[in-house]
């Protein structure tokens, strides 16, 4: 009975983020070699897209489509960040090799994708989730469900209603 309830309580997810509160701070390491905090980017909107990991097809497709919305995503005044478990040397090369116009963020010890619970495949890989965060830090929008291949529109179009905006 006691390993069923210390499993429980190790192996259980966390809650998740709720929109309209303020979002799970955080701090990591950036391919850029600095080191990202949610608190450094107060007056912002955030794009924080969690992926399973770099170099495969369908992380590729999403990075990919981030980047070419990427000028719309930053005129509405966004800055994008992607986060996986991979190390920094490997975030590097992906964002390299795919020319990507924004940081990648490393979460080794996986604590920022619990906060935002966004673990999957039984803590080998972050969940495809992300999370637009307003310029006040609140949770503003969360996508659970990603199309890869045209991400980009879909967070466009979610910042443009949060925003106010009418599309263009």
């Amino acid at each position: 009975m006691t390993f069923f309830f210390l499993s429980a309580l190790l192996f259980s997810p966390a809650a998740a983020p709720i929109v309209g509160r303020p979002a799970p701070a955080f701090t990591a390491p950036s391919t850029d070699g600095t080191r990202v905090s949610l608190a450094d980017q107060r007056g912002k909107w955030v794009v924080l897209y969690f992926y399973p990991k770099a170099f495969t097809p369908g992380c590729t497709a999403q990075a990919c489509s981030l980047r070419d919305g990427f000028t719309q995503l930053k005129d509405s005044g966004a800055v994008i960040y992607g986060i996986s478990f991979d190390k920094p040397e490997t975030l590097q090369k992906f964002k390299a090799e795919n020319k990507l116009p924004f940081e990648l963020l490393s979460d080794g010890d996986k604590a920022i994708a619990k906060a935002y619970d966004a673990v999957a495949l039984a803590g080998l890989a972050a969940a495809r989730k992300t999370f637009i965060i307003d310029p006040e830090g609140r949770l503003a929008h969360v996508f659970t469900k990603v199309d890869t291949k045209s991400h980009d529109r879909e967070v466009l179009e979610a910042l443009t209603r949060l925003q106010g905006k009418k599309p263009s």
